[in-house]
């Protein structure tokens, strides 16, 4: 088997005393789809946090292509070119348009010229829909309009592997299935994805594997199939119940 592009080795993160990341072991290939599911508060969001460096993990490892992403001297702004990510709250510049959104990181981080990097732009705002809007600030788009953006910047590094945050949790109803069907696109093209989501519909029609966390832990990981249908711990079952009778 090939080797994993990211693997996650004993995780573990705390906040002072309470352990939010107990003992976390995952790996993510090339070319798939990993979705992770679970209540609030399990600990999907600061697992994918941690896997790009936004909280440093109190234990275990993070390895990338076999090197341990924490060690002294890793280059943290490659990797993080690398391995990029989109955020629940869009994190847009407020005071630049679309393109330039989509334009500085590529300046700045992997020191494009100006006319290349507007070109990916432009690019990335066309495949997500978004080029008509290319002039518009953050303040001027919906909510949906904004995540494209977001997911476009992404994009527009080139990432070996894109992160996603409860990308649709923002978002007004209507506006979600925008933001899906881009990303639905996305895994289509074979683009490697790790997405926390509450989106089961998502989860089950595009994801290669699913994870149920809870308590810090993962506490059944499989392909959708056997997750939606026939999952095999009974706290599964549970969260799957709870949620769909919701």
């Amino acid at each position: 088997m090939t080797e994993p592009v990211i693997t996650l080795s004993h995780l573990q993160k705390s906040f002072g005393t309470h352990a939010v990341l107990r003992d976390i072991d995952l790996s993510l290939f090339a070319g798939e789809v990993v979705c992770v599911i679970g209540s609030s508060g399990s600990g999907k969001s600061t697992m994918l946090r941690c896997v790009n460096l936004l909280e440093t993990p109190t234990g275990g490892e993070i390895l990338f292509h076999g090197e341990n992403i924490t060690a002294r001297g890793f280059d943290l702004s490659s990797y993080r070119a690398r391995v990029g990510m989109v955020f629940q709250s869009f994190n847009l510049f407020e005071n630049m348009t679309a393109l330039e959104n989509c334009v500085r990181g590529q300046r700045i981080v992997l020191g494009r010229a100006r006319e290349e990097a507007t070109k990916i732009a432009l690019h990335y705002l066309e495949k997500v829909g978004m080029a008509p809007y290319r002039d518009a600030r953050p303040r001027q788009l919906s909510g949906g309009q904004k995540q494209r953006v977001a997911i476009a910047r992404a994009l527009s590094m080139n990432p070996e592997v894109l992160l996603f945050d409860e990308p649709t949790s923002a978002l007004d109803p209507e506006m979600v299935g925008e933001v899906l069907a881009v990303m639905k696109e996305l895994a289509a093209e074979g683009l490697t994805m790790m997405v926390v989501t509450h989106e089961m519909a998502f989860a089950r029609d595009v994801a290669s594997r699913v994870v149920f966390m809870e308590g810090g832990v993962i506490v059944e990981e499989g392909t959708p199939e056997k997750i939606f249908t026939s999952p095999e711990k009974e706290r599964t079952k549970e969260f799957l119940a709870r949620y769909f009778s919701a």
